[in-house]
């Protein structure tokens, strides 16, 4: 697969949507997901699954992409995007539940995580987050997927966002946790108010060479201690924190984090072909695909309140509110609330 994003297939799609689309997308879809009770996916305690049936490897664009696969081969496709410093195990209990209910679910290692790997070693590591949203894109075509349900949190939120925001016709619809996420390295230089600013410590200690090694060396603890303080009533058992704590071994994750942090700030370039998605996400595009947001009553992340990004969505849209406890990882703390989200918004 060409590093760039293949445009010409894309056309060639374009034409034969109108045809194709209803048949293989939209009746499809809505018919898995109707034909099954599931539709209120059944009960299922967060924990209850360990690991995932099938891992695979493709390559896609830049990337030889890891990836969780589960469900039917030809049901409608949903795309679920972990964050950091988690991986695709924040989807262990909502993938079977999805499958359930008659989708093909597919969970990729973002770069610098799992199994993911460049193809070239000459690749820059580069973790701004308009690369992430074109590796997902190229992911798609690798996959001959023309069209998903995309839902993510944190930086798979974010790169959720910037998907339906450039790529619109690739996406049947999002759930995105804490809602909008897209920025830009100008806004990020507009200071924020003490509090606010005491929440991001981590992203100003990313800032100096003293972060970059102290991340290196104490990753692991680093984790822990985000997982902690951003879901604080989230009892996670020392299995599951290693289970996922395995993906930040990956040898370029330190590179990926540390850029993606000292980009926001404008402290590191990006790539200039990289730079029209920047220009157009940094005007805050409304997005247009329909969308549910979601919230944890007790996220303990730096996130926007809802009422800050209603407007940011034209399409149909509803917020959620998860009460119980609920902190930054949502899908892997409330799993059925999660897959609930993911069918009720490919019915909009």
């Amino acid at each position: 697969m060409s590093e760039q994003i293949n445009h010409h297939r894309r056309r060639f799609f374009g034409m034969t949507a109108v045809a194709l689309a209803a048949v293989e997308f939209g009746v499809a879809g809505v018919a898995a997901a109707q034909a099954s009770p599931a539709a209120s996916p059944s009960d299922v305690k967060a924990g209850t699954n360990t690991s995932f049936e099938t891992l695979k490897q493709v390559k896609a664009g830049v990337l030889d992409i890891g990836y969780a696969e589960a469900g039917k081969a030809d049901g409608p496709v949903v795309l679920l995007l972990h964050g950091w410093p988690y991986d695709i195990y924040s989807f262990v209990d909502v993938a079977p539940l999805l499958a359930s209910a008659g989708y093909r679910v597919i969970v990729p290692y973002l770069r610098g995580y799992g199994t993911t790997r460049f193809l070239d070693d000459k690749t820059v590591r580069n973790g701004q987050p308009s690369a992430l949203a074109a590796d997902m894109i190229a992911l798609l075509d690798a996959l001959d997927v023309e069209k998903a349900v995309i839902a993510g949190y944190d930086w798979g939120g974010r790169t959720a966002n910037i998907m339906a925001a450039l790529w619109p016709e690739r996406c049947k619809a999002m759930v995105s946790v804490s809602g909008y996420l897209i920025g830009s390295q100008e806004a990020n230089q507009k200071p924020l108010p003490p509090k606010a600013e005491l929440a991001w410590w981590y992203q100003f200690y990313f800032a100096t060479e003293r972060g970059r090694l102290g991340y290196e060396s104490n990753r692991h603890d680093f984790a822990k201690l985000i997982w902690q303080t951003a879901s604080p009533k989230w009892n996670f058992d020392d299995a599951t924190f290693d289970r996922s704590a395995a993906a930040f071994d990956n040898p370029d994750h330190v590179d990926i984090v540390i850029h993606n942090y000292r980009w926001r700030l404008g402290l590191a370039e990006g790539e200039a072909k990289y730079d029209a998605y920047e220009e157009t996400l940094a005007a805050a595009p409304v997005i247009s695909v329909p969308t549910i947001t979601m919230e944890g009553d007790a996220n303990g992340a730096p996130h926007p309140e809802p009422s800050a990004y209603a407007g940011k969505f034209s399409g149909r849209y509803e917020h959620r509110t998860i009460g119980g406890g609920i902190g930054h990882n949502l899908p892997q703390e409330a799993p059925q609330a999660f897959a609930q989200a993911v069918i009720d918004v490919d019915r909009f």
